[in-house]
């Protein structure tokens, strides 16, 4: 069976008015954010079944998953590096944890988007 995204590319576009990611990146964009999501979720999404979940729970994932893909978007070249900090000549830069930025299972996700995925009541380690 295969996986199938909680965004379609013509909900990103036209539901939620993105812009950011290309036409033809945005099928690719979607699937990894969705599994992103999927993954800070314990893949209680994948296991209770999205169309099972409430209107509320379903709405705050469509929104989550088109603000992670913009974000994945547009920051790849950062998440995708393996350093998590470097200096040269007394310039730093450190990618990882930081005040607006949440990482988790090696997922980064800016703050407030993983705050609005928790009020799914989906992301805590302790919910069945």
């Amino acid at each position: 069976m295969p996986y199938i995204t909680y965004v379609t590319p013509e909900y990103y576009r036209v539901t939620h008015q993105g812009s950011i990611i290309p036409e033809e990146e945005q099928e690719k964009a979607l699937r990894q954010a969705s599994r992103h999501i999927d993954s800070l979720t314990y893949n209680r999404i994948m296991g209770r079944g999205f169309s099972s979940l409430t209107e509320f729970q379903q709405e705050v994932i469509r929104e989550v998953v088109c603000k992670q893909a913009d974000f994945e978007y547009e920051n790849a070249d950062q998440i995708e590096t393996i350093l998590s900090s470097y200096s040269i000549n007394g310039v730093s830069a450190q990618f990882g944890s930081s005040w607006n930025i949440f990482t988790d299972k090696g997922i980064a996700m800016m703050r407030d988007t993983y705050a609005l995925l928790s009020q799914t009541g989906l992301c805590c380690r302790l919910a069945r």
